[in-house]
């Protein structure tokens, strides 16, 4: 299968196993879940928020006896689309990016490749049999 997707302060968290030839994509929009329980699997919503869905794409690749050191990530987007107000406030964009590094670092999982933030959108194209991803850089009226 191959999947496009376009990003601006989202972000694209790709995984693969090139042992079992597996790939996942999230597109996600928020960094995490206000809800009571936090990326429950129960919650439709859960795959909006960075946090959920790493953890529950980690969780289906465990489960298919995919081990973490052989997991390869990829991650894109985290743009900051718009100006902040305050210099003090953290766009949407860095707030995403760094929920996605924190959350990976602490599952141990190694990222192969990153491309995140500036202020420029993103066109990514994953093709999930061989976990190779094409980007394009977006100018703003592209988006």
């Amino acid at each position: 299968m191959i999947v496009t997707t376009l990003l601006g302060s989202c972000v694209a968290v790709i995984m693969f196993s090139p042992r079992l030839r597996l790939g996942a994509i999230c597109h996600a929009v928020l960094p995490s879940c206000r809800k009571e329980m936090p990326c429950s699997h129960g919650h439709l919503d859960s795959g909006k928020y960075v946090e959920c869905a790493i953890r529950s794409m980690l969780d289906g690749f465990l489960a298919r006896g995919v081990a973490k050191n052989e997991i390869v990530v990829k991650l894109f987007g985290g743009s900051d689309m718009f100006d902040t107000a305050s210099v003090r406030s953290q766009s949407v964009g860095r707030q995403n990016m760094q929920m996605a590094l924190r959350i990976l670092e602490g599952q141990s999982v190694r990222v192969v490749t990153q491309d995140m933030g500036g202020q420029r959108g993103r066109k990514i194209i994953f093709h999930t049999h061989t976990g190779e991803v094409f980007l394009k850089r977006l100018r703003r009226s592209e988006i």
